[in-house]
């Protein structure tokens, strides 16, 4: 419907002689819907743009539009109300053909299309599978499962991608951490390194190792601990002195038993981290490793490329890229002076890989401790010859879990944190994803958890849930009775409701594709929340207002019209949310 005013007043100007609109003045018309009834469905403010280059008055330029509209059945009325604003009235059957085409489209309803085809890769989560997930992994799986729906629902074509870091200093740690609580459960006594992780889940991992491999890893303490710099808190550091562990490993173990503690723990828990997000409705179509960019000469590549633009220098033996020419705050290290590649090459290779692959947009969702992140790496991208603007980064912030008005303390390394899955366990797949979604992400969210199992109205999930329920049980009821329902002249009878209440979820229904527009563009998921939250509270007003099924057959047909219609449309926003739409409740 919106589209429908767009176009309207893009004719008008079109038509509007020279010299009343100059030739080569142009806007592209900004229509919104009317907050009140009383100034119409839509108002377009196009002549306040254009009357100062115009040399116009904006009402008498509005005038002019207004003039030279071309007739529609579906307008009512155009007038002009403040500075210059143009309303517009729209025709009872211009929400009749809306209705019905709610109806024709079903699933559809509100699917965009480009202008121009374009692929979307969204990376999203890539949580270094040192431990499982927990609850702000969660807001990240959230956002970056219903962005890639959404922007799939505008008409992107989406893959979506998870970055395994298999090949960081933090694996290391994990696969210490292992083998030092497999080396404990052969009945060595070892002290735990602080920077060691320390959750039960290591002691599970190294009890699976110890089943796996028998003691043919296990070596004696004495020959562990021999000669290693101190720990903290014995005045010693505790970066060393896990590091200085990892290279004892290594030793002892020889690269082959290493290897083989380290892929056993990285399999444990990439096997549990996809588990938990396939049984929270993530998943991917690719789970990328960290490793193959070495292995695949991917990093080659990128620094290739880049030295051959002549944006890599030498310096104190290592090779540095001059990021500061592409706004970065500093030039970065690519590789070091023992011709270690860092994790820098590494990300800019990484992107690189996938421009490679033909996508268009790069959306990385990552957290809110990533904020350098993207000018590093757009500098990167533009340093090898791609566009910088192909890469958005939405970074989530942090999540706070509240029960009874408390804070649940939480930090991964002590293993003092919720997880994902005991979320989920408590308040269900559809509030967690709910809830994760009802903030923009660049907002901190509290999480209430009591709140999110309550069956309330102040319970969003509950409410949007429960609008779709009772639309069913409405159908349920006109069964029991034995009335048929005509949603073909239920359709053309819409056009006959007057009550305010009717307008008003007429409104609401058909502001959904311009709602997921809008999303899509800002890359705001939780305005389709803050919508579905808008759609259900018309409805309950309306049922608890009025009678669907009435005597009258033509008024019961438009009245449930028009409610299916809302069905149908909080049927699909709460697809794209990942959310399900139960039949009861």
């Amino acid at each position: 419907m919106k589209q429908l005013i767009e176009q309207l007043v893009a004719s008008a100007l079109a038509a509007l002689p020279p010299d009343v609109l100059p030739e080569g003045l142009s806007a592209r018309p900004e229509v919104e819907r009317t907050r009140d009834a009383a100034h119409g469905d839509f108002a377009c403010n196009v002549a306040m743009q254009l009357a100062r280059a115009a040399k116009r008055n904006p009402r008498q330029l509005a005038q002019a539009i207004i003039a030279a509209l071309p007739p529609s059945g579906l307008v009512t009325k155009v007038e002009i109300a403040g500075p210059g604003f143009i309303n517009f009235f729209l025709s009872p059957a211009a929400y009749a053909a809306e209705i019905a085409r709610v109806h024709a489209e079903g699933a559809d309803y509100g699917r965009g299309r480009l202008a121009k085809p374009a692929r979307a890769l969204v990376e999203f989560v890539s949580a270094n599978p040192t431990g499982p997930l927990h609850v702000g992994h969660g807001r990240q799986a959230a956002v970056g499962m219903t962005l890639a729906s959404l922007l799939a629902y505008a008409g992107y074509d989406v893959a979506r991608e998870y970055y395994i870091n298999d090949a960081g200093r933090q694996m290391d740690i994990l696969a210490v951490s292992t083998w030092l609580r497999y080396l404990e459960a052969c009945g060595e006594h070892l002290p735990f390194p602080a920077n060691g992780y320390r959750g039960d889940y290591v002691k599970d991992v190294a009890a699976r190792l110890l089943a796996a491999e028998g003691e043919a890893l296990r070596h004696p303490a004495t020959a562990v601990l021999a000669a290693l710099p101190p720990d903290e808190p014995q005045g010693g550091d505790k970066d060393a002195y896990v590091d200085a562990l990892g290279l004892r490993a290594r030793h002892l173990l020889g690269e082959s038993g290493y290897r083989r503690v380290f892929d056993f723990a990285l399999g444990i828990m990439l096997a549990d981290i996809r588990e938990d997000l396939g049984q929270f409705g993530v998943t991917f179509d690719r789970w990328f490793s960290e490793r193959t960019l070495e292995t695949d000469g991917a990093i080659d590549r990128a620094l290739a490329r880049l030295e051959r633009q002549g944006q890599v220098y030498v310096k104190d033996g290592a090779t540095w890229f001059h990021a500061t020419a592409f706004g970065d705050e500093k030039d970065r290290v690519v590789v070091r002076e023992n011709g270690q590649k860092t994790y820098f090459a590494s990300d800019i290779a990484y992107h690189l890989e996938k421009r490679e692959r033909g996508f268009d947009l790069l959306v990385d969702v990552l957290g809110a401790d990533h904020h350098g992140y993207v000018a590093r790496v757009r500098a990167g991208l533009e340093a090898m010859g791609e566009p910088g603007d192909c890469l958005e980064a939405p970074l989530i912030q942090f999540v706070s879990l509240f029960r009874g008005g408390e804070k649940v303390p939480m930090g991964k390394r002590e293993a003092q944190f919720v997880t994902l899955r005991q979320l989920r366990a408590e308040v269900g797949n559809d509030a967690c994803r709910l809830f994760y979604l009802m903030r923009s992400h660049d907002q901190p969210l509290d999480f209430d958890l009591e709140l999110a199992k309550s069956r309330s109205s102040d319970n969003p999930v509950y409410y949007i849930q429960y609008a779709h329920a009772r639309v069913a049980s409405v159908l349920r009821q006109l069964a029991d009775r034995g009335l048929p329902l005509d949603l073909d002249a239920g359709c053309a009878a819409v056009a006959t409701l007057e009550d305010p209440h009717e307008r008003a979820l007429m409104s609401a229904v058909t502001r959904w594709p311009e709602v997921v527009a809008l999303a899509a563009a800002q890359r705001g998921p939780h305005m389709l929340v803050h919508y579905l939250r808008d759609l259900a509270n018309a409805f309950h007003t309306y049922y608890n207002a009025l009678s669907f099924i009435v005597d009258d057959a033509g008024l019961r047909n438009a009245r449930l019209a028009l409610v299916t219609a809302a069905q149908q449309v909080l049927k699909n926003g709460l697809g794209l949310l990942g959310v399900s739409a139960p039949e009861s409740m």
